[in-house]
Formats: C-alpha cells, sequence, structure tokens
C-alpha cells in the first residue's frame, strides 16, 4: 500500500546546469541546500527563510555600538531572493532549456522551499519502519512554461523512479495566482486572523480563486493517475484544501486524510471568506481531517456548523452518506535527525564566539520573521519596559534578535528599527549593547549554537499553528554543550506549543507588555531546581510528540477511520432479504423488537400536529406480533410518554421508549420508568431555552416544543429556509458551546433541532430490558430485530451487533430506512410500506 504525501512543494526540485552559451551556470529557486544534517534554520521555510529586501553593510542592529553584532558575519548570509511576493527565480533569457549535445540539461536537488517539518516527520517515520512506501506529490518551486515537454518528461520520470515523487506541472501564471494571490494574500491572513481589508488588495477582484482550483485540480488529475486501490492519500495545508472533495468524486473509494499545519481562525473570522462554503466542503471530502491542536479542531467544527448547517460533534462531522473524523495530531521535530545535526564540529566553534562575545550576561534569544503575526514589534516593546522597570538588568542582559522576512513591509521594518534603535542609544554603554538585532538568515551551527546558549527563549507571535523553535530550544537544552544550566521558555499563549507545554513554559499575552516583561524576569530569576524540573517535563512532551509519532498516531487513525467508511460504505450495504429474515423468524424460540415510530411505522407527520393519529394497519400488524407469546416489541419515539400512550393504547401488550431512551415502559404494564434524573433537567433547560427564544423571535414561524426531557426547535415552517438553516445552525452552535460542562447538545435535522443531554440514547433503554431479561428465570431471547430511521439510531445498531458479535444472541438483524450510511447490516427503501410488508409476513409465519 502506497501513502500519498501531498504537498504544494516536493522536497526536491531541478536546476540548470549550462546556459545557452554553453558557460556553467546554475539557475535554482534558490542557493544550493545543505546537506540535511548541515541544514539551514530548520522548521521556519514556509514563505522562506531569506529575506526578500537586499541586505546592506554587516546588518548592524539600529544604533549598533559595539562589535558584539559581528559575531556571524564570518559566514555571510544567504543571498536575498529576486521579485515580489513571487516564489521562483527570475525567467531565463531564452523560451527553452539550453540544449548541447551530450551535457545533461538539468539534476534533482534538494528543494529549499517547502515544509521541513512534514519532510522530516516523513522522512523519520520511513528510517524506523512506520512508513514503508511513500510517494511524494507537489510541485518542483521554480518556474515550468520554459522547459519542453520531452524534458518534463524525463524529469517526471527520474523523480518517480529514482527520488519516490510525483511532479505536478501547472502553468506559472496559475502558480502564481493560486500561491501569491489566494494563498499568501487571502487564506494566510485570515487563518491567523489578519483580515485582509486593504483597498490595495484585488484578490476578490481577480482570477485568484479561479487559479487556486486550478492548481487543487492539477494536483487531482496526478494523483487520481498514479493511485490504486487500498493507496491511502495524505493531503497537507491550506494550499490544497479542495482535493480532498476533488479526490472523492473520481475516486470514491479511496482512503483520504487531510492535516492543517497552520492555525484554523474563529468561525466569525473564518466566515468572512468569500469561498468560505467551498473551502469546507473541499476539506470533507477527506475520511480524517488532522488539526494541530483542540483549540483549531473546535474552530473548525463550529465553522462547518454555521456554515454548512451539518452536524458536528466532538468526534467530527456526520453527513449523510459517511461520518469524517476530526483530530488533533500535534507535530513534532525528530529528535534522531537533531542529535545526527549536533554532531556537527562548528558548533562548538560558534558556543565559543558567543560565549567570548557575550561573557557574564544573560541571553534571552529569539528567531522570527518580520510580519504581521511575527510578533517581533512586541517583543521589543516588552524588552524596553522590562529594562524600564528593572534597570538593574540593563547591563547583565542581551536580547538577541534574529529577524528574516519573506516579503517587503517597510512600515513594520521602520518601526521595529525605531524601537531597537531607542533601547540601544538609552541602555547600551562603552562594553555593553542590550540588544543585538541580526536581520540576516543563520547557518545551521550557528543557529543551534545560538539557541543552546541562550539562557531564556522569548517566542511572542501573535499567531501560529505550533512554533517548532520551542521544541528545538527545549531539545537543545540538555546541557550537552551548554553548562550554565537549563534554559526558560517564554511562549505566546498564541501558539499550538503553547497547549502542549502550558503548565511548564512561561505564557504569555504578547499584546501585555507588563505580562511579558514580569515574565522574562521570571525567567531570569527562577531557581536551578525548579528550571531543571520544567525542561524535564518539557522535554518528555518534546519526545512524546516528536515527529515520528505524529505519522504513527495519524497513519493509525487513517487505518480506524477507513475500515468503519469501508464498512458504511453504501454500494455494500445490502436490501434486507425478508426470506431469509422469515426463515431465521419459524427457528426462534423468542424473539425481541425495537422498531422505531415516525418514518418506519407511521410517516413523518408535519411539526404543528404534535398529537398524531397511528394508522389502522399499523396497530393491526404490532397485535398481530404481540399475540405471539415468543414475541416482545417495543415501539421506540422521540414524543413524550403521554402521546405514546393515546397513539397505542388500542395496542395491548407492546412496550413503549419515548424521548429517544429517557422514559421506558415494559410490555403489559402501566408504570414508566424514567431513566434520566427529573431535577438535573429542571436546572439545564434554562439556559437553552433562553437561547431558543432568541432565535425563535428572529424566525417568523418557528417554535419551541417543550418535552420532559429536551427540547425542539421547529423551523421547518419558516418562509425563508436557507436563512431559517444558517441560523438553527448559529443557534445550535451556541448551545454546544454553552452547555458543553452540563451534558447538553443540540442535533439537527431537516426541519428541527434537539436540544437533550448526551447521554440519552435509545441504546440505553435497550440495555435496560436487555438486563431486566437475563435477570429473570425466563428463556433467553435467540433472535434480535432492530428496524431504525435516522442517525439517532446509530447506537442502538451499534449495541444489537455487538451482541451478536459478542454471542449474547444468536441472531441480530439491524435496518435501516433509506440508503443513508449506517451502522445497520442492511437497508430498506420502501419507507413506511416496506417496514409493515415485512412485519406483516413475520406476523403471518
Amino acid at each position: 500500500m502506497t501513502v500519498f504525501v501531498v504537498s504544494l512543494f516536493l522536497p526536491y526540485t531541478v536546476t540548470r546546469q549550462i546556459d545557452s552559451c554553453g558557460s556553467s551556470q546554475v539557475q535554482s529557486p534558490a542557493p544550493a541546500r545543505l546537506p540535511q544534517c548541515l541544514s539551514t534554520l530548520p522548521s521556519r521555510r514556509d514563505g522562506g527563510c531569506g529575506s526578500d529586501t537586499t541586505l546592506k553593510g554587516d546588518n548592524l542592529s539600529p544604533g549598533a555600538t559595539t562589535d558584539n553584532e559581528r559575531i556571524f558575519t564570518s559566514d555571510p548570509p544567504l543571498r536575498a531572493r529576486k521579485g515580489v511576493g513571487y516564489p521562483f527565480p527570475p525567467k531565463p533569457r531564452s523560451d527553452n532549456w539550453p540544449r548541447t549535445k551530450g551535457e545533461p540539461q538539468w539534476s534533482v536537488i534538494t528543494a529549499k522551499k517547502g515544509n521541513d517539518g512534514l519532510v522530516d516527520a516523513i522522512r523519520s517515520a520511513a528510517h524506523v519502519g512506520y512508513l514503508n512506501d511513500t510517494m511524494w506529490v507537489g510541485t518542483l518551486g521554480i518556474q515550468t512554461d520554459s522547459i519542453e515537454y520531452c524534458d518534463r518528461t524525463a524529469i517526471e520520470r527520474k523523480l518517480k523512479d529514482e527520488y519516490e515523487s510525483l511532479a505536478v506541472f501547472v502553468c506559472d501564471r496559475d502558480f502564481d495566482g493560486h500561491y501569491t494571490h489566494f494563498c499568501k494574500t487571502i487564506l494566510w491572513p485570515i487563518f491567523h486572523y489578519q483580515v485582509p481589508d486593504s483597498p490595495k488588495n484585488k484578490a476578490y477582484q481577480d482570477c485568484s480563486w479561479a487559479y487556486y482550483v486550478s492548481v487543487n485540480q492539477a494536483f487531482t488529475e496526478c494523483i487520481a493517475r498514479n493511485w490504486k486501490r487500498g493507496d491511502s492519500i495524505w493531503v497537507q495545508d491550506y494550499h490544497l484544501m479542495l482535493v480532498p472533495a476533488m479526490l472523492r468524486k473520481l475516486l470514491p473509494d479511496a482512503h483520504i486524510g487531510f492535516f492543517l499545519h497552520s492555525a484554523f481562525p474563529s468561525s466569525e473570522v473564518f466566515r468572512c471568506l468569500a469561498m468560505r462554503k467551498e473551502l469546507l466542503e473541499g476539506m470533507l471530502g477527506a475520511d480524517l481531517i488532522g488539526f494541530q491542536v483542540t483549540e483549531y479542531s473546535g474552530h473548525f467544527l463550529r465553522a462547518c456548523g454555521r456554515v454548512l448547517s451539518v452536524e458536528a460533534t466532538d468526534a467530527g462531522i456526520q453527513l449523510e452518506d459517511r461520518f469524517i473524523k476530526v483530530g488533533t495530531f500535534p507535530i513534532g521535530i525528530d529528535p534522531t535527525s537533531w542529535d545526527r545535526r549536533r554532531e556537527s564540529a562548528d558548533i562548538r566553534h560558534w558556543m565559543d564566539n558567543i560565549s567570548t562575545a557575550h561573557r557574564g550576561k544573560r541571553l534571552i534569544v529569539s528567531c522570527d520573521k518580520i510580519d504581521a503575526v511575527g510578533g517581533i514589534r512586541q517583543k521589543l516593546l516588552s524588552y524596553e519596559h522590562f529594562l524600564n522597570i528593572y534597570p538593574e538588568w540593563a547591563n547583565q542582559v542581551v536580547l538577541i534578535q534574529v529577524a528574516t522576512s519573506s516579503t517587503q513591509q517597510p512600515e513594520l521594518e521602520a518601526s521595529i528599527s525605531d524601537i531597537a534603535m531607542r533601547i540601544n542609544s538609552i541602555y547600551a554603554t562603552l562594553d555593553h549593547q542590550p540588544l543585538v538585532f541580526l536581520k540576516q538568515d543563520l547557518m545551521f551551527p550557528q543557529y543551534l549554537a545560538l539557541i543552546t546558549a541562550a539562557d531564556v527563549l522569548m517566542i511572542t507571535s501573535l499567531r501560529e499553528g505550533m512554533n517548532l523553535i520551542s521544541h528545538e530550544f527545549v531539545y537543545c537544552q540538555d546541557g550537552r554543550f551548554n553548562n550554565k544550566g537549563y534554559g526558560s521558555l517564554i511562549l505566546s499563549e498564541f501558539t499550538g506549543s503553547a497547549s502542549l507545554f502550558s503548565n511548564h513554559a512561561l505564557l504569555v499575552n504578547p499584546w501585555n507588555v507588563h505580562q511579558c516583561a514580569e515574565a522574562m524576569h521570571t525567567a531570569l530569576i527562577r531557581d536551578p531546581r525548579e528550571r531543571k524540573k520544567d525542561w524535564e517535563q518539557l522535554h518528555q512532551l518534546v519526545l512524546d510528540n516528536s515527529a515520528t509519532n505524529w505519522v504513527k498516531s495519524f497513519k493509525e487513525s487513517m487505518a480506524c477511520v477507513c475500515h468503519k467508511q469501508l464498512s458504511h460504505r453504501r454500494m455494500t450495504k445490502p436490501c434486507l432479504s425478508i426470506a431469509s429474515l422469515k426463515e431465521r423468524y419459524r427457528q426462534a424460540c423468542r424473539r425481541m423488537m425495537f422498531i422505531q415510530y415516525e418514518g418506519a411505522l407511521a410517516p413523518w407527520g408535519s411539526p404543528n400536529n404534535v398529537f398524531l393519529a397511528t394508522p389502522q394497519r399499523t396497530i393491526t400488524i404490532l397485535t398481530d406480533l404481540i399475540d405471539d407469546a415468543a414475541n416482545d416489541v417495543y415501539v421506540m419515539s422521540s414524543r413524550m410518554p403521554e402521546e405514546l400512550e393515546r397513539q397505542f393504547c388500542h395496542v395491548i401488550g407492546v412496550g413503549l421508549i419515548a424521548e429517544n431512551g429517557c422514559f421506558l415502559r415494559k410490555p403489559h404494564t402501566n408504570e414508566w420508568i424514567q431513566l434520566v434524573d427529573q431535577a438535573y433537567t429542571d436546572v439545564w433547560k434554562d439556559g437553552p431555552s433562553h437561547i431558543l427564544t432568541y432565535f425563535q423571535e428572529r424566525m417568523e414561524g418557528s417554535w419551541v416544543e417543550t418535552r420532559h426531557y429536551s427540547l425542539v426547535f421547529h423551523y421547518g415552517s419558516v418562509a425563508d429556509r436557507e436563512m431559517a438553516r444558517r441560523l438553527t445552525a448559529e443557534c445550535a452552535d451556541q448551545i454546544n458551546d454553552a452547555c458543553e460542562s452540563q451534558g447538553i447538545h443540540a442535533v439537527i435535522f431537516d426541519s428541527a433541532m434537539i436540544v437533550e443531554p448526551i447521554n440519552t440514547k435509545k441504546a440505553l433503554a435497550a440495555e435496560v430490558v436487555w438486563r431486566y431479561v437475563e435477570s429473570s428465570n425466563n428463556p433467553k431471547f435467540d433472535f434480535l430485530l432492530t428496524i431504525g430511521v435516522n442517525r439517532e439510531d446509530e447506537h442502538l445498531f451499534g449495541w444489537a451487533n455487538e451482541l451478536e458479535r459478542t454471542g449474547v444472541v444468536d441472531y441480530t438483524m439491524t435496518v435501516t430506512i433509506g440508503s443513508h450510511s449506517a451502522e445497520a447490516k442492511t437497508t430498506l427503501t420502501q419507507g413506511v410500506t416496506g417496514v409493515l410488508d415485512c412485519l406483516q409476513q413475520l406476523a403471518s409465519c
């Protein structure tokens, strides 16, 4: 079985070797990347590590007064990438690749651009045997319009055969519109709570959405051409959110997973997107959707509930034909590869340089991009405030800020420069500079030496999917190169890693300058034993949430989800065989039946008609079944006990289950058994009632039905059905948020929403009946028939199937009405007529 790892960029790309004049020339998307063990700054290559702004001089900080900032200048910074926001190098001078007889025209190299965390995770899992057969799918990350067809074919063949990679070729115009104009201008800001409302933003007016769709379609077609039954497809990140649904149309049986590496915003922010519905529907083509932390998955579930009006539970999204699992899989670093990287001989050299330059000083280190969510400005303001309120530290602390930029933001850079200059102009002395601002990339040994020598790592991101720099810092603070003790971690609460490290890192709100300053002071004065204790916990968390474990947990979840999906496939669910059912019915000595009332024994009535009259044919058939002493028949309903008593007053001996399992009446009795505490119900109803009243007033024609243990919000008579569905979804979302701690949930159906306790299920009532039978001296049941209609019956189907699997009952038949996905073994498509015909034939046996 092959696992297709689908990412926008491949881990590999190609480079030219000669130009049209025959002279040696290399044109690659970036300077040649170092080997894996000596690569540049890890975990921060998405969007590029290099600055798009040409670096000048020695890259000293504004207001620099000492040579402290020259500690890394023996290795010049990486050259800046040309172009404005465009991910490719400049176009070649000629239209086609140059040709020299006998000379190779290109070679495969390791790509500079891509998701390093993902690459390390897949490679580490393959190294330990968790993934034995993988195939990367992505673009080359260079302009491809000038590559001739024969070269493309040769590149595709070489990448597939030697590098286990499928290259997706799209025209440069489509890729630029997809990546630069939609992903980076629209999606990335929205996902990081930066709503793009600038007048200069033309993304909604141009064809950027069409380009986004086009690139996603190209990925889909490439995968479909190479997919085989049994293969698994893992789609990565926000660049390819439409691929799962596109694949589902072409490959209905495919095992598809989607993982979002960035943050997912609140539903209120996500709803600002014009294409919000299409993006969510695209993701819902997957069997499994993964996020970094629970906060992001919760935002996604609420967005689906509000935008698509689907049933969203903590476990995932329930659609009519299938269930999409939603889970959290925090990605980390690969400790094994980091151990190899730390063997570099240059690390000790750079450690000595740092120690010499800052002898006797305490080091606070930060590595960030200069962008709207990097938080550098907030950090410098906090540091300035720290020096103001704790002047005794002014000559003892140095903040080393490494800053890179992937886009030009002159206003932000100017603001940061002003703050940096102000700090150094006030607190610098002849032999001390409190702020070292390095606007450059670092080679990997430099970076590793810096985070190893640090006393404190400070991350003040305003929003970030995970932040693996914090993981790398923790792993490097094991004392192997640093004898100063274990460093402290100051971490923004708006990063995904904050949810993992919350109890052992100093969490801060980057916008709270005073809190950040106090965190710096706390980190510098902490007791060594306390630092060691927290580091040990952080180190264990880093190991537990490693890159390899991310692959393992995602793969295991995919296998489990796809196995369940396979059992629910519509085409594999047979129609009920009446002849076979009758044969087992005749052979049974004692039989039990659970039959849903609405939709199975009687048609769904108007919501305004609370009291329905049971059809005479239904009464006659139930009476015939009950007349057989070997049968125990229970009718299930969402209605209250009083209503069921009126409807079945002429059927003597029928068992009743009311309000979806809240009440139970055994056959041949008049006493109702309450399965839910009434006092508890009276308490929880107040909160949802106020919310329902508010939304009822906004929808003319809607009304609230109050039952003993539930509330039903009917909106089927509202004239504007689209508006009614949207507001009902918002109502359900508010109730689920407000009443989650009380064990209450709201479930939306076609024209109504039910608010009820989570633990009220028909299966629980059925279990009470079964335990009663087992405790009696009567013969055991050897035939169990369960007929249900909708998702409320899923737990009952699962309970009945489990009885047969464990050998408790000899024969179980579970039947659902219609062709939707269900736990039931079989289906009846004729509705009420089909159910009554079936029961009538059984009664006549």
